[in-house]
């Protein structure tokens, strides 16, 4: 709807105030990275990034110094007079990239770019898109199923569900505090406790856990007397040995504190992921390997878990 190729049933669509929805899509100063990149094969880089602005009537030295100017941006002039079959799957990227900013737009639409390429060039993309967002000014709308790429790459986050948008935020907001049980379990790892609320007072809940504790803290549309949600992150969760005594602060200053038995442990390099049996219900926990020995709890340890009340959330559907 934004490049045009679609019509809105209802609504309007503006584009720096300017009402665009009776626009044909080449009037509109939109261009789209497509997932496939759609670069013509038989043509160069420099031709591929001249071809809009040809289209566009611009003249030959003007259009030269804009195509010198992209391929300088996404650092790829000694590869200009090479053509689309010869580049690596993330020179093509960037190729496709600097076509699309070429012709000045307002707006960049951007269909999952980063798909299609290996993990460590993924992640180098993301530095690179960034840079070139905070360089030309230009608003960035970038759809992605890869969560951790939209959190680590936006400014604001619309998390779209069952044709309708479930969270409008900033990635703290979309992570820390989601709208809905939906957006909580999209966006990241989280626990879900089924509990009854208590009572509200404001925007705040109290609620008994499957685990016989009461916890208060904000919430998201709970009624008293109602079943809901509580979601609590993995990183949120402390973890101790059993015989220990209490160093991690998690577990101390009022945490609900549960003991439980590992029954499942993955190394992931910087995390440490464990499945803790608490009373029959299984929860994830998660610890920073902060050093090159940091402690390690072997499946079947008796462990202490806990987890402040302000670190959890409320939420119904």
């Amino acid at each position: 709807m934004i490049a045009g190729f679609e019509s809105p049933t209802s609504g309007t669509i503006r584009l720096h105030g300017r009402e665009i929805v009776d626009l044909p899509p080449h009037k509109r100063r939109v261009n789209t990275v497509f997932q496939s990149y759609a670069l013509f094969p038989h043509m160069t880089l420099e031709q591929n990034i001249a071809f809009s602005l040809e289209n566009l009537g611009w003249e030959k030295q003007r259009r030269e110094a804009r195509v010198a100017q992209m391929l300088d941006l996404v650092h790829m002039t000694q590869f200009a007079r090479r053509k689309p079959a010869q580049l690596s799957g993330g020179q093509r990227q960037r190729i496709a990239l600097a076509r699309a900013l070429a012709p000045e737009p307002e707006v960049l639409l951007l269909d999952e770019p980063l798909s299609a390429l290996d993990l460590k060039l993924r992640q180098a993309m993301r530095d690179e898109l960034r840079e070139l967002q905070r360089a030309t000014g230009i608003t960035f709308v970038f759809v992605t199923h890869d969560q951790e790429e939209a959190l680590d790459m936006s400014d604001r986050i619309c998390v779209l569900g069952h044709g309708e948008i479930q969270h409008l935020g900033t990635p703290n907001e979309i992570y820390e505090d989601p709208e809905n049980r939906f957006v909580a379990d999209f966006i990241g790892e989280t626990n879900f406790l089924d509990v009854e609320v208590i009572g509200v007072d404001g925007n705040r809940a109290t609620v008994r856990t499957p685990l016989g504790q009461t916890v208060t803290t904000f919430h998201k549309g709970a009624v008293a007397g109602s079943r809901a949600t509580l979601s609590l992150r993995p990183e949120k969760i402390g973890m101790e040995d059993q015989a220990a005594s209490l160093t991690d602060t998690s577990l101390q200053n009022g945490a609900e504190v549960m003991e439980g038995r590992i029954s499942a442990r993955n190394y992931m390099g910087g995390y440490t992921h464990y499945t803790v049996d608490v009373g029959g219900i299984a929860l994830r926990v998660s610890r920073r390997n902060a050093t090159s020995h940091s402690q390690s709890f072997e499946i079947g340890r008796p462990v202490k878990i806990g987890f402040r009340h302000d670190s959890a959330r409320v939420l119904t559907q």
